[in-house]
C-alpha cells in the first residue's frame, strides 16, 4: 500500500534531492501512511504534535481558536502540500494550531523519532527538510507583511490568483477567516471583481 501511494512523495522529494532506489525504500518503510475522515482532526490545540505530513489526497485547514471562541484559520493544504503545527512537532511542545480535515484525507506521516532516524540513515533528507521549512517560512513571512500592506480586496486576488486550486473546495466563511475579514465583506469585494471584468 504504502509504495504505491508513495510514489506521490519521491515526486515531490525528487524536485529537491535526488534519492537512490534503495534510499527511496528506506524511507517509504519508515513512514507511516493514514486516512481520515472529513470533520477529523490531526493535531488538536493544546496536544504535542506528533507527525510532520504530506497530503497526497483531500484538504485540511490550520487554524487556532481564540479565547472568545472565535475562528482563526492560518494555512489550507492540499494535494502535494505538508500539514501539521510544525512549531510544536520541533520542539515537541503543546501545540498551538488544530489541522482539521476539511474533505476525507489521505496523509503520509512522518514521527518526530522516524525523521531523527531518516537524517541519520539517508543524511540528504536533512537537507531536503530544511529546504521545505526554509520555504514555509519565508511564505508566512510574506504572508505577515501583505496582512499589513494590502488592502482585502487585493489579499483575496492574490489569494485567487496564487492558490486556484483551493477557491472552489473551501467554504467563502473560511476564506474569509484567512483574509482577515467577514464573510459578507468578501461577498462585497467578490461582487466588485464581477463588476470589474
Amino acid at each position: 500500500m504504502i509504495k504505491e501511494k508513495g510514489q506521490a512523495l519521491l515526486n515531490y522529494i525528487n524536485n529537491y534531492v535526488s534519492l537512490t532506489e534503495i534510499e527511496a525504500e528506506i524511507l517509504l518503510s519508515k513512514v507511516t501512511y493514514r486516512k481520515y475522515l472529513k470533520g477529523q482532526f490531526i493535531v488538536q490545540q493544546g496536544d504535542v504534535c506528533k507527525y510532520e505530513c504530506f497530503v497526497l489526497s483531500g484538504c485540511t485547514k490550520t487554524f487556532y481558536i481564540d479565547e472568545e471562541g472565535q475562528e482563526h484559520i492560518v494555512m489550507f493544504s492540499i494535494e502535494d502540500w505538508w500539514t501539521s503545527d510544525i512549531g510544536s512537532f520541533i520542539t515537541q511542545t503543546p501545540a498551538d494550531f488544530n489541522v482539521q480535515c476539511l474533505e476525507n484525507t489521505e496523509l503520509i506521516m512522518f514521527s518526530y523519532d522516524i525523521i531523527e532516524d531518516l537524517y541519520e540513515a539517508i543524511p540528504k533528507l536533512e537537507r531536503f527538510f530544511r529546504q521545505i521549512i526554509e520555504k514555509a517560512f519565508v511564505a508566512s513571512q510574506k504572508r505577515i507583511v501583505r496582512s499589513f500592506s494590502l488592502s482585502a480586496k487585493d489579499r483575496f486576488i492574490y489569494f485567487r490568483n496564487q492558490y486556484p486550486k483551493i477557491e472552489q473546495r473551501i467554504p467563502q466563511y473560511m476564506i474569509a477567516s484567512y483574509l482577515g475579514i467577514t464573510k459578507e465583506f468578501l461577498s462585497k469585494i467578490k461582487s466588485e471583481l464581477i463588476f470589474e471584468q
